[in-house]
């Protein structure tokens, strides 16, 4: 679950936060953020479907995040919205809600709050109506 080869040129780290920063305020991130200090904030990711954020097992977020993709491996205290996957490894703290369509969690991982499965954005039709775009008008 946890080596490189799930790394491709999608998933480029573009921002860094060393283990000796503490940064005070929310940050938004286009492609792949990868955190081992702190931050008091909340972490969100752009609108691109490939932007992805790894907390490293001695990192801490004191706010929520919101990502296509998340690896944790470290704490979160606050809601994490991972809109496509998550991955909880064995060091993975989380205190709040974790909205999810794929969950992957080991053994050790923690989880203080609920764990919600979220069917796909704009997959998800009622029974027996058709999609808007597929609806003949010009009668």
């Amino acid at each position: 679950m946890w080596d490189n080869k799930r790394k491709n040129k999608s998933e480029a780290l573009t921002t860094y936060i060393g283990s000796d920063a503490v940064v005070v305020g929310d940050i938004q991130f286009a492609a792949g953020l990868h955190v081992e200090g702190v931050i008091k904030g909340d972490v969100t990711a752009d609108n691109s479907d490939r932007a992805i954020v790894t907390i490293g097992k001695n990192a801490v977020v004191e706010g929520s995040v919101r990502a296509p993709r998340v690896i944790l491996n470290g704490m979160v205290n606050g809601d994490i919205h991972a809109g496509q996957a998550i991955e909880l490894a064995e060091n993975a703290r989380v205190t709040g809600n974790i909205y999810y369509q794929r969950l992957e969690m080991a053994m050790g991982a923690e989880v203080n709050g609920q764990l919600i499965h979220e069917e796909g954005r704009g997959k998800k039709e009622e029974a027996g109506t058709v999609p808007e775009d597929l609806v003949d008008t010009s009668t």
